[in-house]
């Protein structure tokens, strides 16, 4: 059955009839992958933050951001099914594909965003969720409603979204917000255009289709490739960051030089790359290692951090 198929699909008494979606439908809407990364960056926030927070708390607390942002996700493709249905990345998602109407992703996605934020109000505090509201907000109406069709700056400014959940999970543990959370949103921040504008350039052909003003579509693909460097250097200076700032130590500063010149000598490849290769095969691998890089800096993060607290403990032992 096609979208306009369940428009228009209508019972034995004229009623509008409920698209017969699975659970595995709504799941995807809640874009599985891109939760994945958000809540592992919002746990790393969570344990870096100083002092304590009950387990179950924290459980709650990620569950929370977890559900948060698949609201996100849920609301964003409710909106941009018109879309979605034209680009061969995004034909198969839930709406475009008939499998749900987009009422009721609308419904979907603005009760788990209502559901994320008191919860996480009343079980954590209330900064941690007037967090969580902006940040779905500036996901569904600032970037996705706005910024998206509006401005090839849409990633840079949009990127603020995807940046918050380590803020997020900081808050959630001390009530607040310091220089150290802040470094842990620019990370992701500063990270995101040069990972988005590798994917660009390799689907061009699909945002061009639709009208979405994507910086490779707009501005061309040079000008796209010197700007993902530049992004790629401020990615690895601010990635080794906490070092300098000393909530992490020389070892994680070492292993974060490494990853973020690896970054940099992927996006040099990508700005070495023949203007009009349709293989792009240098935009997909740096693609590829943009993901691995922040999993694996944040993972750095908490392994420093953990040995850190056990060794304090050892000592304190002594």
């Amino acid at each position: 059955m096609t979208l306009i198929d369940n428009h228009e699909a209508v019972g034995m008494e004229g009623a509008p009839r409920l698209s017969e979606a699975s659970a595995r439908d709504y799941f995807e809407l809640l874009k599985p992958r891109v939760m994945s990364l958000i809540v592992f960056t919002a746990f790393a926030g969570l344990v870096l933050a100083p002092g304590q927070i009950n387990p179950f708390i924290g459980f709650i607390a990620i569950l929370c951001i977890a559900v948060g942002a698949g609201a996100s996700g849920a609301l964003n493709m409710w909106y941009d099914a018109d879309i979605d249905a034209v680009m061969s990345r995004t034909a198969k998602r839930p709406i475009p594909a008939g499998k749900i109407l987009p009422e009721e992703a609308l419904a979907f996605g603005l009760t788990l965003s209502a559901f994320s934020v008191i919860i996480l109000g009343l079980a954590v505090n209330w900064l941690a969720a007037g967090l969580l509201a902006f940040t779905i907000f500036f996901y569904a109406v600032i970037y996705t409603m706005w910024l998206k069709r509006s401005t090839p700056q849409n990633i840079v400014i949009g990127g603020a979204a995807g940046a918050f959940p380590p803020m997020i999970g900081w808050a959630c543990v001390t009530g607040g917000v310091s220089i150290e959370s802040i470094v842990l949103f620019l990370i992701t921040f500063l990270w995101t255009p040069a990972h988005f504008w590798a994917l660009a350039l390799f689907k061009m052909r699909d945002y061009g289709a639709v009208g979405v003003p994507m910086m490779p579509n707009v501005c061309g693909e040079a000008t796209t490739k010197k700007q993902i460097v530049i992004y790629a250097v401020l990615t690895a200076l601010i990635g080794i960051c906490p070092t300098f700032l000393g909530f992490a130590s020389l070892g994680y500063g070492a292993f974060a030089t490494a990853m973020g010149l690896g970054f940099v000598w992927y996006s040099i490849a990508v700005l070495r790359m023949p203007e009009g290769d349709q293989r792009m095969v240098p935009a997909k691998k740096l693609f590829a290692f943009s993901i691995a890089y922040l999993f694996a800096i944040f993972s750095a993060l908490v392994v420093d951090h953990v040995i850190a607290q056990i060794w304090l403990n050892a000592g304190g032992i002594a």
